[in-house]
């Protein structure tokens, strides 16, 4: 299997282990870093009773994988998104980029409030390098490094202030980061929602291709799981 195809399982039990709470064949970031859950293999129904005693009786949450359906699972809702990876991304350093550090958080948290770009939480930095512009010290784009398989970093957390789009800077970032990721001997992937139109069209055209669709799937797990906890 491609790390790409279970990026999240592949960073929790690789370099992201220590952000990792584990049960048997399930996996998940602590809540302050990241809301993702992993499964090993998401064909086997034991891996979703892990799941459900991983998560907890009625917790909410999404994966990217349907499960088998005599296990008592609630199918909330789903949305389509891409996985995109580098192809002729020209990753460049950018002077004025800026490394953002915990203290910054509480601005970052606020500019992903306003933008909606995807989940940051407090402790969502600890993934990996983020980097922003400011000017008259506000902050307004950023971008950074979450899910970390081996031999490869997703970049996220891409957002600009509203009032100051279309002015290049998540661009700027995104091959800022990307020169990062590159200079410790990775390679940048990222997901995007397929109906982000504007965002498909930036990373295509600083030179990400699509690799795979992926569903989300928004799930209940529920009260009574269908197989016992693994011992």
């Amino acid at each position: 299997m491609d790390v790409l195809d279970r990026p999240s399982w592949a960073a929790l039990t690789g370099p992201h282990a220590r952000f990792a709470g584990i049960v048997g064949r399930a996996a998940r970031y602590h809540p302050d870093v990241a809301p993702f859950f992993a499964l090993e293999d998401p064909a086997d129904p034991r891996c979703w009773n892990d799941l459900a005693v991983l998560a907890g009786p009625g917790t909410e949450l999404s994966i990217t994988a349907n499960p088998p359906r005599d296990l008592g699972w609630e199918v909330r809702g789903t949305s389509a998104t891409r996985q995109l990876v580098d192809a002729t991304v020209r990753a460049v350093t950018d002077p004025e980029a800026v490394a953002l550090t915990a203290t910054d958080v509480p601005e970052m948290i606020d500019l992903v409030r306003r933008t909606g770009p995807g989940p940051f939480r407090p402790r969502t930095i600890e993934l990996g390098t983020y980097l922003g512009i400011r000017h008259g010290g506000a902050l307004l784009a950023m971008a950074g490094e979450r899910i970390r398989p081996p031999g490869w970093s997703e970049i996220s957390a891409v957002c600009t202030d509203p009032g100051y789009r279309g002015r290049g800077l998540a661009a700027r970032l995104v091959l800022a980061v990307a020169a990062e990721i590159y200079e410790r001997g990775d390679r940048p992937f990222l997901h995007t929602m397929a109906a982000n139109t504007a965002a498909n069209h930036l990373f295509a055209a600083i030179g990400f291709v699509r690799r795979k669709e992926n569903v989300n799937v928004s799930l209940r797990v529920p009260v009574s799981p269908g197989l016992s906890p693994r011992p």
